[in-house]
């Protein structure tokens, strides 16, 4: 529960920004421009459902320009409020600025709970909030483009896509008006999995650096380390796996609404997953220990520790518990500002939300681009690559003949020397790349300047920095 002395989300998010900016030599005003939202618009719309009408309350926000089209999700959930979605459009402008996405910040939310209707009433909902923010502009493809968040998916993303087509027939690059959409819909490999990847990714980078673990208390590889995940939606889980079974890190809980689980051993992430999709939770589950409180869990010993879920999940009242030497945030604000402040004084290094789930908008991205040039990646170069290295390969045989035992060819690398890069691996290395960049940009700050001791500081130093030159840029 969040402390009652605490700021909201939206509090928070200003809180941490004018804890960067103090540190910046801005121009008179340019700091007000930046850390305000530019327009939230709130829709109320009704829908004839089961013999009456309902009325729906959305928003979609809009919190810098500097760039365009702006980026971000669109949630349904009935704790969505325009404080919530304004604090989640700033992130994804310093999100975007981070990576280098060439997005301003945006974000939506519905005031609804997808398990209180059908499949059919869900899309009727859905398509109205699409016409009541398309013919508002707040959809387009270049000038506000949606995508996936909590309580949405490729489901929504397809109907919402089509929406804007039938309103917008002759509009060639109606596709590219939302992304995370199925891939028979104009969407990309990858997109699915791309958040959770992205944590994937981060994580390595940072266990990279000998400084960095050293700052953390951490020595070694992830391959051995007790990770906990709070939430097992489709960032954590893809998360949890993806380190379980590539890195072999051991998930030793994973907390969910009903309670959490916990094991030594380790958990079967794939078994709990199909666990909770049947059950509808975690209680029940056979082969790990179940406890009812599962925020406790969030103070077990472990080594890394991964909010996948909620905002406000680690706050004033948990955070002098938190065991974990190192957090990152895969979840949008699930570390409170004062929470924040705990933690830093405890010496815990937090890898920031800005930062650790960028995945799904740097994916986004490549889908957006995807959908403007109407071809798939790959799909031209990917035979020719093969084509070049088979006379590689040609002459590395004729030297395998000639020495005989002396000097052979490793198993199966002829095969995989041979394949060329297709959409999936051309998206993770893009993914990858994108991740490692950011990482560096931040640590040079980080390590570079005494007056900055951690790494949320550092991203939003960097991402207020390249927001600024763009304003600059447009003569503001």
């Amino acid at each position: 529960m969040k402390h009652l002395q605490e700021p909201t989300f939206r509090e928070s998010v200003d809180l941490m920004f004018n804890r960067a900016v103090a540190l910046m030599d801005l121009e008179p005003g340019l700091e007000e421009k930046i850390r305000v939202c530019n327009a939230t618009y709130t829709v109320r719309f009704g829908v004839r459902l089961r013999g009456k009408i309902h009325t729906f309350v959305g928003y979609r926000s809009v919190h810098s320009e500097h760039m365009e089209p702006v980026k971000g999700g669109i949630r349904y959930s009935l704790a969505v409020n325009q404080d919530e979605v304004e604090a989640l459009a700033a992130l994804m402008t310093y999100k975007c600025a981070l990576v280098e996405a060439p997005f301003g910040g945006s974000k939506g939310g519905l005031c609804v709970d997808p398990r209180d209707w059908d499949d059919v009433e869900l899309e009727r909902i859905t398509r109205r909030f699409a016409y009541e923010l398309a013919k508002r502009d707040l959809i387009h493809p270049s000038q506000n483009v949606p995508a996936p968040d909590m309580g949405t998916g490729e489901r929504e993303m397809a109907w919402i896509a089509d929406q804007y087509r039938r309103m917008n027939t002759t509009d060639i690059n109606a596709r590219a008006c939302v992304t995370g959409k199925p891939l028979n819909a104009g969407g990309i490999a990858g997109r699915v999995e791309a958040t959770g990847r992205g944590v994937q990714y981060a994580l390595r980078e940072f266990f990279r650096q000998e400084e960095d673990k050293a700052a953390a208390g951490l020595t070694g590889k992830l391959d051995g380390k007790r990770v906990i995940v709070q939430g097992l939606g489709n960032v954590g889980y893809h998360a949890a796996k993806f380190l379980s079974e590539e890195d072999g890190a051991r998930i030793t809980g994973i907390i969910e609404h009903d309670g959490a689980l916990y094991s030594d051993d380790g958990l079967d992430v794939d078994a709990v997953r199909a666990w909770i999709m049947k059950h509808g939770g975690v209680t029940g589950f056979p082969d790990a220990t179940h406890t009812a409180e599962g925020a406790a869990v969030l103070e077990h010993e472990c080594d890394i520790l991964i909010p996948a879920a909620l905002e406000a999940v680690i706050n004033m009242g948990n955070a002098d518990r938190i065991k974990a030497p190192l957090i990152i945030e895969a979840a949008n604000g699930p570390v409170t500002a004062g929470a924040d402040e705990v933690l830093r004084k405890k010496g815990t290094v937090i890898i920031p939300d800005m930062y650790a789930n960028a995945g799904g908008v740097t994916v986004s991205y490549f889908e957006w681009v995807k959908n403007l040039s109407h071809i798939r990646f790959g799909r031209m170069g990917r035979r020719q690559e093969e084509a070049r290295h088979e006379l590689i390969v040609r002459e590395l045989e004729k030297l395998d003949d000639h020495l005989g035992d002396a000097w052979t060819m490793s198993p199966n690398f002829k095969e995989q020397y041979l394949r060329g890069a297709g959409e999936l691996e051309l998206v993770r290395s893009g993914l990858d790349d994108t991740m490692r960049t950011a990482y560096q940009s931040m640590r040079e700050v980080w390590h570079g300047r005494d007056d900055v001791t951690d790494l949320r500081t550092a991203a939003y130093l960097v991402s207020i920095d390249k927001v600024a030159s763009s304003y600059r840029a447009l003569g503001l």
